[in-house]
């Protein structure tokens, strides 16, 4: 893990122009200093994909979905063509005879 990265699971409320601000220092640095680490990103992206095509595989409607995940049903369409697409990737070519 880089150094100084950020450890906390809390969302951030200011951005990194207005961190920059205050701690008198560039954009870049204070991005550094509030990002997520990458595989703590992605993880957590996993997590609610699976979760998402969970309930999809349940039978629930994207509204539900949303509701139930506290999310835009724009991001459950979204979570559900990212997943299709890594799925298509994952998925052996079969070759033509």
């Amino acid at each position: 893990m880089s150094k100084g990265a950020a450890q906390s699971q809390q969302r951030r409320s200011i951005t990194a122009r207005e961190l920059a601000e205050r701690l008198g220092s560039s954009e870049r640095t204070a991005r550094r200093l509030i990002a997520e680490p990458r595989d703590q990103f992605l993880e957590r992206a996993q997590t609610r994909r699976d979760r998402v095509v969970a309930l999809r595989n349940q039978g629930m409607k994207y509204k539900e979905i949303a509701e139930e995940m506290g999310i835009s049903t724009g991001a459950v369409g979204r979570i559900l063509h990212d997943a299709r697409k890594l799925e298509e990737k994952e998925a052996p070519v079969h070759e033509a005879c």
